[in-house]
């Protein structure tokens, strides 16, 4: 990582209130990591440093804000592809059990070896669809906290995300901006799968003043055994969504 580069991911977590000068070489090995998979397979589409950085990184930390993921916790990272948020979040939250789960093989192999490579002994990856974990008697109603970014419509999340919560546990669902339409109907569709919308944090990602929005959707109530639907439904047709 530059030098430009480790005064960026400074100022984006001291913007979050985080100090991540301990932290700062590991993010710079991570980043080493991205570049050189990014280069082999499609990791992701962000290459240069700086986007890597602020996109990445430090949109990554941004669910810490409010402090739903403090103290210790089983967290499950849906649609996790090249490791985000599950991967800053486990730099400097090492009391998290994380469990990053994607659908892609080649992505999932990769947050292997990335954090195996940077000692991150709470985070043990999963290829699998969030769908058949949410029917899985040991993933169902096992976690206490769900985090996403930039995965899905908010009803879909809500739909994906319940089942696997156990009751008063937290869905922390990154997203850009939102619509009313979308914050309607999510706050329907987590009502339909035992959940109810605590907090909608509106802010700007730091430096570069992008829109962000961050959702938290409590469980309250057991969630249907018909929910989530089977594979694919919940993001084609997701509850009470009427998008444009």
């Amino acid at each position: 990582m530059t030098p430009e580069g480790q005064a960026l991911l400074l100022q984006g977590g001291e913007a979050l209130g985080l100090d991540l000068r301990e932290r700062a070489e590991a993010f710079a090995q991570l980043l080493a990591l991205l570049q050189e998979g990014a280069a082999q397979t499609n990791l992701t589409a962000l290459r240069e440093e700086r986007d890597i950085v602020l996109k990445h990184f430090v949109d990554s930390l941004t669910c810490l804000r409010g402090g739903c993921l403090e103290g210790e916790g089983r967290v499950l990272d849906l649609g996790t592809g090249a490791g985000f948020p599950a991967l800053p979040l486990a730099l400097v939250r090492p009391n998290l059990r994380l469990t990053p789960v994607d659908a892609t093989a080649k992505k999932v192999a990769f947050v292997t070896r990335a954090a195996a490579a940077l000692g991150l002994t709470n985070v043990r990856p999963l290829a699998a669809r969030v769908e058949t974990l949410g029917r899985d008697p040991a993933h169902r109603e096992g976690y206490d906290r769900v985090v996403t970014r930039a995965v899905a419509s908010l009803p879909a999340l809500a739909e994906l995300a319940l089942p696997l919560l156990r009751q008063g546990g937290l869905l922390v669902a990154q997203k850009g901006s939102l619509s009313a339409e979308e914050l309607e109907s999510g706050s329907r569709a987590a009502a339909e799968v035992g959940g109810a919308i605590r907090t909608v944090d509106a802010f700007a990602l730091p430096v570069l003043g992008e829109a962000r929005t961050l959702v938290v959707i409590e469980k309250i109530a057991p969630t249907p055994e018909r929910y989530p639907r089977r594979e694919g439904l919940p993001a084609r047709k997701p509850l009470f969504w009427r998008a444009t």
